[in-house]
C-alpha cells in the first residue's frame, strides 16, 4: 500500500511506559500548525464546549498457555465469543463456553483436549480446551472448567495472561497488568488496550471536570486485528476486522447536543462514533437498525444528510421503542477521502507504518500526517502503544 509508509527505527518504539502516565509528551496539531506540550496539560488545550469521548473497554487475560504431556507448549488466544456469542454473556458463563481463537503451535494440537491446572481459594481446579472446528487459521475452542461457581472471566483472571502488543518483542511483565489498562476501564472484552487512554490519570480527569470539559463513554472491544498491517497493494484489497461496540441512549443524547465539538479518545472511539452515523443513516432510509457496519459503507454512495438529522432520528427511534442504546459491530475502514460526520478531533498515539490506524489519522489530517510524524521523529517522541500522544483538531 504505497503512500502510507515511513521509517520507524526500533529504538523509537516505546517498549515500556513512562513511570507517570500523564508525563508523556503531547503533540498538538490544529489550524495554527504543530506544537508540543505535556499530556498533563490536555484539559487546557481542548476547545471550550468539547465533549471528550472515552472507550471504557477493559483488556482481558486472553492468552492461555497450555502444555501437552509431551512438553509441547500450545498458546490459545481468545479473540471473539462464539457460544454464547456476546462478550458479557460469555465472560459471565459458568462451566463452559466457546470462543474463536488464534492458536500458536496449532500443528502440535491433535484431537485430544488440553488441560491447565489452576488454584482458587486454596483448591486446585482444571481448565480444559477442546477444538470444535478449524478454518482460515482460526479455531473454535470449547472451554470447560470444574468449578461451577467461577465465571469464565474469573477463570481467565486466574489462569490467563494479559496480551501485550507483539511489536514490543517481550513477555508480559507484572507491571503490564496495571499499566496496559486505562484508569477508567470498566467492561471486559478487549484483547488489546485502547492505548490513547493510557495517558489519562485521575488527576487529569479531575482537571477536565474542573475546566468544564464534558465527558462521555462508549464501549468498543478492541480485537487483535488492530495490529494487522495492510499488506495488500491497495486499500481496497484489505479486509477490515470487526469489533463489537455498545453505545447507551444517554451517550447518544449527549453526542447530539455536542455535534461539532466531539473529540474522541483513540481511534477505537472514532470508529465507534462514526459507525453511529451510518447506523442512523440506514435507520432513516430503511427504518431498521443494522447489526454490522461494513467497511465500505461510507464510500458506496453520496450522503447529503447532516449528522444532526441522522442522530435526532436515531435517538427518537430508541426512545419510542423503549431501547436503552445500540449494540452492534463495525468493520468500518476510515481512510482518505473519508469525511468525518461525528468527530472534530481525537487524542491518539503514533501508529505503525502501513496500518489502518495511520490511514485514519491521514483521513483526519490529509497529507499533513507526514509533517506530524516527521515532527514526532525529529523531536524524540516515543511511538506505538506505550509511546507518547497527540491531540489532533480539525
Amino acid at each position: 500500500m504505497a503512500g502510507y509508509g515511513y521509517d520507524l527505527p526500533d529504538d523509537r518504539i516505546a517498549k515500556y511506559p513512562l513511570p507517570q502516565r500523564d508525563a508523556s509528551k503531547l503533540l498538538v496539531f490544529d489550524h495554527s500548525g504543530i506544537s508540543e506540550a505535556v499530556f498533563f496539560r490536555l484539559p487546557e488545550l481542548l476547545p471550550k464546549g468539547t465533549l471528550l469521548v472515552f472507550n471504557n473497554s477493559k483488556v482481558i487475560r486472553a492468552r492461555i498457555i497450555f502444555k501437552r504431556s509431551t512438553g509441547a507448549t500450545i498458546e490459545v488466544f481468545c479473540l471473539d465469543p462464539c457460544m454464547p456469542n456476546s462478550y458479557m454473556l460469555s465472560l459471565a458463563a459458568k462451566n463452559e463456553c466457546s470462543w474463536v481463537c488464534a492458536v500458536g503451535n496449532l500443528k502440535r494440537w491433535r484431537e485430544e483436549s488440553l488441560f491447565l491446572s489452576f488454584t482458587h481459594s486454596g483448591s486446585c481446579y482444571t481448565l480444559s480446551a477442546k477444538k470444535v472446528s478449524e478454518a482460515n487459521g482460526e479455531v473454535v475452542v470449547r472451554f470447560s472448567w470444574d468449578n461451577p461457581k467461577l465465571t469464565f472471566a474469573e477463570v481467565l483472571e486466574i489462569s490467563g495472561v494479559l496480551p501485550i502488543p507483539p511489536y514490543l518483542h517481550r513477555s508480559t511483565e507484572d507491571a503490564d497488568y496495571e499499566r496496559y489498562q486505562t484508569v477508567y476501564s470498566k467492561y471486559e472484552g478487549s484483547v488489546a488496550a485502547p492505548t490513547a487512554g493510557l495517558h489519562f490519570t485521575q488527576n487529569v480527569l479531575n482537571r477536565l471536570e474542573n475546566r468544564g470539559i464534558e465527558t462521555s463513554e462508549i464501549t468498543l472491544h478492541v480485537g487483535a486485528g488492530t495490529f494487522k498491517p495492510v499488506k495488500s497493494n491497495t486499500i481496497q484489497e484489505h479486509e477490515m476486522h470487526a469489533e463489537h461496540f455498545d453505545v447507551s441512549l444517554e451517550t447518544l443524547i449527549k453526542l447530539r447536543q455536542s455535534l461539532g465539538k466531539i473529540v474522541a479518545v483513540g481511534t477505537t472511539s472514532v470508529r465507534c462514533l462514526e459507525s453511529i452515523f451510518w447506523i442512523g443513516l440506514n435507520l432513516l432510509r430503511n427504518n431498521s437498525i443494522v447489526s454490522n457496519v461494513g467497511q465500505w459503507i461510507p464510500y458506496e454512495d453520496k450522503v447529503y444528510l447532516d449528522a444532526a438529522e441522522v442522530v435526532d432520528n436515531l435517538v427518537n427511534y430508541l426512545i419510542s421503542n423503549n431501547l436503552c442504546g445500540i449494540s452492534a459491530s463495525t468493520q468500518i475502514l476510515i481512510a482518505p477521502p473519508y469525511r468525518f460526520r461525528m468527530v472534530k478531533g481525537m487524542v491518539t498515539n503514533f501508529h505503525q507504518p502501513q496500518s489502518t490506524l495511520l490511514l485514519l489519522v491521514a483521513a483526519m489530517t490529509g497529507n499533513r500526517w507526514r509533517d506530524i510524524y516527521r515532527y514526532a521523529l525529529e523531536h524524540n517522541f516515543r511511538f506505538l502503544s506505550y509511546g507518547d500522544s497527540s491531540l489532533i483538531l480539525q
